[in-house]
Order: structure tokens, then sequence, then C-alpha cells
């Protein structure tokens, strides 16, 4: 059995994670960290600042520097390597925007799973920073974290509990089947639906919103070692990268299929938009582009050559740093419901640049092939292509079964 850690500033939060640890401990094991930044004197915690702060890859004086926004920062990198050596049951935090700030990045690092709550000032915001592709549960505090009274000794105590729950009520074991990732976008949404349905019976398919969080969720899987192969049909947060839309995953967009070698079939599913808000959020030089209000909050905008090749030309980039199994299909008749004939995207030119350029970049070798798919990626013919990707990769590797996660 491992342990529930309960971390914080113990030098101005003291009262409070002893409250938290207190409950916890009448279930669980409990580790309490201090994350002081101050590096003076010594507190209630079983694990003081000093010993946190030197797991920080330049050691303890990297993090005590005596400024508060630099300390904070490293005592966040320091607490993340600390908790890869410890056998992490579970993990609580509780503060402001600083507190939260410390004890975020190191949960973040804890495979999916993981039991992991922050009671904090901020959590009724955009809370997407702290969180990212992560299973971070947020508290709102409701008061400051000031002090114990009547309202934060419940709401901690509800938090409290919470973790300890999750902790000591695990999901029943069941012999799963291997985990497979597939991307999807609602314009891509019957190519990943039939796709999925032919392998339920002997996968369990985990499907994600291609939003830029989704595409993140998906790859943080990956490193994680709980996903077999990846399916990756829709490509899509590469077009806000390159041309500034609201659902870019970053530059480490597939970054991990190449770190974790992991089986790899990916398509050009929706590669023909970016994604904006309300119309009104367009930025004046996208304006006279063609644009498709696809809902109230959600405008669309059709990617043109210029910006297919910058995406095609990335997207090889990545495949080129990938050693594991790699399929990629072009689907040649279409890369969306919207980019077919008749339809607002159709853009033969657009997309020609776009599979030239993949096809050309690309260094084929016999592990990592381009494909060229003569349909739609909604139509049945292109779900079977990948279908026979997928089989093929899976021989390719070995068929070694479902890779584990390195921690718990």
């Amino acid at each position: 059995m491992g342990s529930a850690y309960v971390a914080g500033t113990f030098d101005t939060k003291g009262a409070e994670l002893d409250y938290v640890a207190e409950l916890i401990a009448r279930g669980h094991p409990v580790v309490t960290v201090d994350l002081s930044t101050t590096g003076e004197g010594s507190s209630s915690a079983v694990v003081q600042a000093a010993e946190v702060a030197a797991h920080h890859p330049d050691g303890a004086d990297a993090v005590f520097t005596g400024d508060r926004g630099t300390a904070v920062s490293a005592m966040a990198t320091a607490f993340a390597h600390f908790l890869r050596e410890r056998d992490v049951d579970g993990v609580i935090g509780l503060g402001g925007s600083g507190g939260t700030a410390l004890v975020t990045p190191g949960m973040r690092e804890l495979p999916v799973g993981v039991p992991k709550v922050v009671v904090s000032t901020v959590a009724s915001g955009d809370v997407s920073g702290y969180v990212d592709a992560t299973d971070i549960a947020m508290f709102p505090s409701v008061t400051d974290v000031a002090g114990l009274n009547r309202i934060s000794r419940r709401v901690l105590a509800n938090a409290a509990h919470a973790l300890l729950g999750a902790i000591s009520r695990p999901v029943p074991h069941v012999e799963d089947k291997p985990a497979v990732a597939l991307s999807m976008f609602g314009v891509t949404t019957p190519c990943v639906t039939a796709t999925a349905d032919a392998l339920t019976a002997e996968f369990d398919p985990l499907v994600f919103h291609a939003t830029g969080t989704g595409g993140r969720a998906m790859e943080k899987l990956v490193d994680d070692g709980l996903v077999r192969a990846v399916l990756d049909i829709t490509t899509t947060e590469v077009c806000d990268l390159i041309a500034g839309g609201v659902m870019s995953a970053g530059e480490q967009r597939l970054d991990a299929i190449a770190r974790t070698r992991v089986p790899y079939v990916g398509s050009c599913g929706a590669l023909d938009m970016v994604n904006f808000g309300a119309l009104e959020s367009v930025p004046q030089r996208y304006r006279d582009r063609v644009l498709y209000v696809h809902n109230p909050q959600v405008t669309l905008m059709r990617t043109t050559a210029q910006e297919c090749r910058e995406i095609g030309s990335f997207i090889a980039r990545k495949l080129n740093a990938c050693h594991g199994p790699v399929r990629f299909l072009l689907p040649t008749g279409g890369v969306s419901m919207l980019d077919a004939p008749g339809q607002p995207f159709h853009d033969p030119e657009a997309d020609t640049a776009l599979f030239d350029t993949i096809e050309r970049e690309v260094e084929q070798t016999e592990n990592r092939r381009v494909l060229r798919v003569g349909h739609n990626v909604n139509d049945e013919e292109f779900v079977t292509a990948l279908l026979t990707a997928f089989r093929e990769i899976l021989e390719e590797q070995g068929n070694h079964g479902t890779r584990k996660a390195s921690r718990h």
C-alpha cells in the first residue's frame, strides 16, 4: 500500500493541511509535504520543504531564491520530481493561486486514474492552466484558505473525504481489453464511430474530442502506457496551431507517439478547418476567408493551400521522428463532412497541397508509410482501409498485448 500525500505551504496553511491530513489518516496512510518557499524554519509536515527542494534538478538553491515568483515555479518543479519517486495512492493540495500553481504540475505528472484533488480560491474560474489534460478535481474553497472556520472546515472535509473515498473504493477489477485511442471531431464522427464499433469486440476504444485538450489527453495516456495503439483519425488540432485557432494542442502534438513508439495509424481528419468562437471573434485578418458558422459559439474557417502545405510539413516532421510502426492515410475524396463535392469547404487545390506535402516530406520506410485512399474520410471504404492498416501495425509490433503504465 502506498500513501495519500497532503501537500502545501505549511508556513501559511499548516492548520488547514494538518486538518485535511488528520481526516484522511482515519482511513489511509498519509504523508504531509511542506512546499513553503521561504527556506526558513521547520513545520509539522513529515517531509520538510528543504527535502522537496533538493529534488530540483539544480538543487535546493534554485528554489530558495528569495524571489516569490521564481521560487514557486522552482518548488513546483521539485515537487513533480519528488512525486515521481514515491508510491502515490492519491494527492491533495490547497491554497490560492500560488498554492495551486505549486501542487498541480506534480499532479499532472501522475498517471490518469491516480486520485488528485485541489481545494483552491481560483477553482471557480478558468482552471485549464492548472488541470490541462489530466483528471485533477478542483474544489472551490468558497472562503479564502486562511484559517479554519465553519465554512472552510466543511469544504476541506468534503475534499478530504472525496480523496479518501477514491483511494479506498477503487474501480472493481475487470479483465480489460487492450485500449485503443481514437481522435474525433463532429465532421469525422461517421468514420470514427464505425471504426470504434468494428474494434469493440477485441479492444476498448477510447475516443477523444480533438479540441486541443482532447489531443493532449490522448497523448498523456500514451505516455502513461495505458494505450495499446492509436488511431489518430482527426489531426485537426494542427490547423489551429498553424493558423492561430482556439483548439490547438500545442507544438508537442504527436511527440508522445515518437517517445513511446506506440503503433500509430493517422489521417487528415478535419484538416480543412480552423476553429474560432462566435463569428464576431474571428480575427479581422480572416474576415474575407471562407467561413462556416457551425453553431452560435463555433465558427470554422477553411484552410488555404498554403496553410495546408504548412500543416503537411508539421505532420511530416513529427512522423519522421516516429520509429514505431506508422501508417498515415490520405483520404483523397475529402477530409471531413464539409470537404465533399457541393459542401462549403470542398477545395481540391488545398487538399492536393496537403496530400502532396505529406507524401513528399515523410521519409517512408518499411515501418513508416503514407497511403492514398480514393474516398472521403467518412466513407465506408476509408474505414476499411483504416482497419486494414491497424491490423498491419499490430502485426509488425508483434502483438505483445497491452502496455502497462509505469506508475499507478
